[in-house]
């Protein structure tokens, strides 16, 4: 099946033209590109955290092969599921499903199931796929969607993924999706975020989960990271480096009711 956009126009432009103006003026292509293994970034409207979008993808080098995981927002569908097989049309282009990658993750994970039905809607996904598009237009996808897992069922993902991007004949790059804290003051929010981006920079997965609950940071896309985590370590991922942090107050000029973006890399 070809998955039709559920959010164009309404988290970025609809329109292809004007998207791909959107896009180039949010990232930079002359800068260096590094090879990492995974990144976190952000999924609101572009008019709010696009920048911070378009600063982690313009360091990072993108290969063809990207596992893509993010949170159900919906709440509709299996708890982590996984679409295996079809496209995704944005209004740039269609970007394919990488089918064998998505038939290993799946043999390789109790936790994942086949379930086109999670994605419909959800938006954290699809807005990161004008960037991937951007600077690769030949990368093939592997959407993941999640619900909660507690640390357990997030090391047994994380390892699974591992796993299977070891046995694929092919670079992969894991690519987060996640805003940080919601609806708080600007100042209540940086403090917050930076105790959960100390954690993913240490690659402490099981610190992160903590942290963010007994603080009550409302970071959406925490069990994404968490699994990407355990999955970057697996792959001998050594350090995290933070790229870009702000707050959609500084955009919208609402300092009191905020939400937090940021871009984060992990070599």
């Amino acid at each position: 099946m070809i998955r039709r956009p559920a959010v164009a126009n309404q988290f970025y432009p609809g329109n292809r033209t004007l998207l791909e103006d959107t896009v180039n003026s949010m990232v930079n292509d002359n800068l260096p590109k590094e090879d990492v293994l995974a990144i976190i970034a952000p999924h609101a409207g572009y008019i709010y955290s696009g920048k911070v979008a378009g600063s982690i993808y313009s360091v990072v080098r993108i290969p063809d092969n990207i596992i893509l995981i993010g949170p159900n927002h919906t709440g509709l569908g299996e708890p982590a599921a996984v679409m295996s097989s079809g496209a995704w049309e944005i209004p740039t282009g269609v970007m394919d499903i990488n089918v064998e990658l998505a038939k290993i993750l799946l043999e390789e994970s109790e936790i994942l199931i086949e379930d086109s039905y999670a994605h419909l809607q959800e938006h954290s996904l699809e807005v990161q796929l004008p960037f991937i598009h951007h600077f690769n237009p030949e990368a093939r996808i592997v959407p993941i969607t999640v619900m909660h897992l507690t640390y357990s069922r997030c090391l047994e993902l994380g390892r699974s993924i591992a796993e299977a991007a070891e046995r694929y004949e092919g670079e992969v790059l894991i690519v987060v999706s996640s805003d940080m804290n919601h609806y708080e003051s600007h100042e209540v929010t940086k403090r917050k975020d930076e105790k959960a981006i100390d954690k993913i920079i240490a690659l402490d997965a099981e610190g992160l989960l903590n942290v963010t609950e007994e603080e009550n940071i409302t970071m959406c896309g925490v069990i994404p990271a968490a699994v990407a985590i355990v999955a970057s370590k697996e792959m001998g991922g050594i350090g995290a480096k933070l790229v870009e942090h702000v707050t959609s107050g500084e955009t919208s000029g609402d300092y009191m009711r905020v939400v937090g973006y940021a871009g984060i890399l992990i070599k």
